[in-house]
């Protein structure tokens, strides 16, 4: 058998409420601007025609209630928090009612962004992976399985920083419902078991300081922890 140079990561995995064994996350895609109020405070309009979809490797995942340093090359990182879906099923060129069915749990996460990074690859036509894809930068809490969370309605999704209410909204207000983000992706992927879907985050995002705590929950769900530390 021919070894590795170096030692390979072990692909992360996330605790599944009521069960002992664990979700592996093989990848983790992201949908921009599927609140409408969230586009219009970043300055954009929602385009209905087609989703945006972006990536964080799996190696940015970090567990809910970790600690984690400022990251360099930013002084505007900001919070999101998401509704995130598990898939449980491979999934390819399906429709809704298929995509629909292909959900294994849910989650709930933050999508840390380093916002000026962001700002300035927009402003230039550029891609967002270094404002986007950072370490310790996708934050994700325990699954619940999708049978014992039950119909996706008028959840809210919340986030607080040091206590204060900073994002609230109706998981309904999402542009694209959970099985169309499915499909479209599926159109695109070959999806399989593994893969996780951040749905997007709605209006109130902001920076955050070394000292922060942040909480994110959905109703129903367990909530997601982080707490910024001083850069290393």
């Amino acid at each position: 058998m021919t070894e590795n140079l170096y030692p390979s990561p072990a692909w992360p995995a996330l605790p599944v409420v009521g069960e002992a064994r664990r979700y592996p996350i093989h990848r983790i895609f992201c949908v921009g601007k599927n609140y409408a109020a969230h586009a219009a405070e970043m300055g954009d309009e929602v385009n209905r025609e087609q989703p945006i979809f972006f990536t964080k490797s799996a190696l940015a995942f970090l567990p809910s209630g970790m600690e984690s340093n400022y990251p360099p090359g930013t002084s505007n990182y900001h919070y999101e928090v998401e509704f995130c879906v598990m898939v449980g099923k491979p999934l390819f060129k399906a429709d809704e009612a298929e995509a629909a069915t292909a959900v294994f749990g849910y989650a709930v996460g933050l999508d840390m962004t380093r916002r000026d990074l962001q700002n300035y690859a927009k402003d230039n036509r550029l891609p967002w992976d270094m404002a986007k894809d950072v370490e310790e930068s996708a934050v994700i809490g325990p699954v619940t399985p999708a049978a014992q969370f039950g119909a996706l309605r008028d959840q809210r999704i919340r986030l607080r920083l040091d206590g204060d209410l900073r994002q609230d909204g109706p998981l309904s207000d999402m542009v694209w419902s959970v099985p169309e983000l499915l499909s479209r992706l599926s159109h695109l992927y070959h999806l399989a078991p593994g893969d996780v879907l951040m749905t997007g985050t709605p209006a109130g995002v902001g920076p955050v300081s070394p000292g922060n705590h942040l909480v994110g929950d959905v109703e129903g769900l367990s909530p997601v922890s982080l707490t910024i530390t001083e850069p290393d």
